[in-house]
């Protein structure tokens, strides 16, 4: 270390002394922000438009047996969508080690975030141009704009530890979701105003949706000036590997240790299944929608919101169900519920978006409980004084695993031709998952991980 650093390097941790309970509340602050401005994306673009936007640009550009051949590989049309989310995932996880290696290494999370964050801002402001037949023009931009808000994440995660002392992560981290569910909602309702009454505004339905695919990145890009302009860097003593192979080495040393743990990584797998489920559910659902269902997108937006807020009630009533029954039975309590919704979406008839509702109602009942209680059941499971390197390892497995699911999902109309079949293939994940959790004794991996065992888990 030379003494230019010795006099400047800051510890990395959030202690009175070096950053006093009024500045590191000023970060924090400034931190949440990050989640009202990217969870945006998540919820209007990824979760509402682009998928049938993009399906029908593809459709429109099929040739007579409904093929697409982005670089002379024939796809279906339908399936273009799910195997564009499984490339950005693919490509994030191979961007995501070197990020925050570099992150790490240099202490420079700040400029790193506000890359990943324009660059995703941007593509999805791009989306804007996505009219006619070009379809791989909005393959590309979603690749990016997805493959940007997992960068993103890695880094805005990795702040937490700096930013809040151990008792007070679980409200910060909290709040953060909190900011995102309200931003999310918020937008969604001004996509429903600008798309309703697109006739009003003098705009086709095609000039309204891409208004909201652009806005969600020009949404993105404004808010995430507050956490650039709040958020500190530390700097770190300089040495060590270059960021990739380091990035790379420090997840699988984390790997290896957890072969130390097989209980842990026992319930990681079964986590890393029945996620991947619950995310193509999300990723897929406006879709399926849209293409089998014949549903417009004012329904699709309106059921979105939906699922936005009883998904804040289902998450605090299965955390009360946790309290007695137990998170492990809770969790699987849920995923039977995960495969009683894929059922009855394989059998909802088309054209009727009541049903629709009903079941986006039980999707948001399911949906903020089982992800929660999953990370506070994991949360046991880690090592003291391993947390950091087990929660990164968690969340970079949990990227690493979730294109499977968009990938099974194209396949299955790809071979199939039926958003049905495609649907239904999905309960393949939750059946597995079940069997996957069930198996695991959480009391004795608890306590082999060296933690006390609580009354109920």
């Amino acid at each position: 270390m030379n003494a230019e650093t010795a006099d400047t390097a800051e510890p990395t941790g959030p202690t009175e002394g070096s950053d006093g309970a009024a500045s590191r509340r000023r970060e924090q602050r400034g931190w949440y922000f990050y989640d009202f401005a990217c969870s945006v994306y998540s919820t209007s673009v990824l979760t509402v438009f682009i998928g049938p936007y993009l399906t029908s640009i593809a459709k429109a550009s099929a040739d007579a047996d409904g093929f697409v051949h982005p670089l002379g590989i024939p796809v279906r049309a339908g399936s273009l969508f799910p195997y564009a989310i499984s490339v950005s995932v693919v490509i994030a996880v191979i961007l995501m080690p070197i990020a925050g290696a570099a992150a790490d290494r240099t202490g420079r999370k700040k400029p790193l975030l506000a890359a990943a964050a324009y660059v995703g801002a941007a593509a999805t402001t791009g989306m804007f141009f996505l009219d006619g037949h070009r379809y791989l023009l909005g393959a590309f931009l979603l690749i990016v704009a997805n493959a940007s808000v997992s960068v993103s994440m890695v880094l805005y995660n990795a702040y937490l530890p700096q930013i809040a002392e151990p008792d007070e992560r679980d409200a910060v981290s909290s709040r953060g979701w909190a900011f995102g569910y309200t931003s999310g909602a918020f937008v969604l309702v001004l996509n429903l105003v600008l798309y309703t009454g697109h006739d009003s505004f003098g705009l086709s339905e095609s000039d309204s949706v891409r208004i909201c695919l652009a806005s969600a990145g020009v949404w993105w890009g404004a808010f995430t000036i507050v956490p650039l302009r709040r958020l500190r860097d530390r700097k770190v003593a300089p040495g060590g590997e270059g960021a990739v192979g380091s990035g790379w080495r420090q997840l699988l040393a984390t790997l290896r240790d957890m072969r130390r743990h097989p209980l842990t990584l026992s319930f990681l797998l079964a986590y890393l299944v029945y996620n991947d489920g619950v995310q193509t559910v999300i990723s897929q659902a406006s879709v399926y929608g849209s293409e089998e269902l014949g549903l417009d997108q004012t329904t699709l937006i309106t059921a979105v919101l939906l699922v936005q807020v009883l998904a804040v009630a289902g998450a605090l009533g299965m955390g009360r169900l946790a309290r007695t029954h137990g998170a492990k039975r809770t969790i699987l309590g849920s995923l039977v519920v995960w495969t009683l919704i894929l059922l009855a979406g394989y059998f909802l008839p088309a054209g009727e978006p009541a049903f629709f509702y009903a079941l986006a109602a039980a999707i948001g009942l399911v949906l903020g409980g089982s992800q929660a209680l999953s990370r506070s059941l994991f949360s046991h499971l880690v090592p003291r004084g391993k947390e950091a390197e087990y929660f990164s390892a968690y969340e970079m497995s949990d990227r690493g695993l979730s294109w499977l699911g968009p990938l099974v999902f194209g396949l299955a109309y790809q071979l199939t031709g039926s958003y049905r079949d495609a649907i239904v293939s999905l309960v393949a994940f939750f059946a597995i998952g079940s069997v996957l959790l069930a198996r695991v004794p959480i009391r004795r991996a608890v306590a082999a991980a060296g933690n006390p065992v609580p009354e109920r888990i």
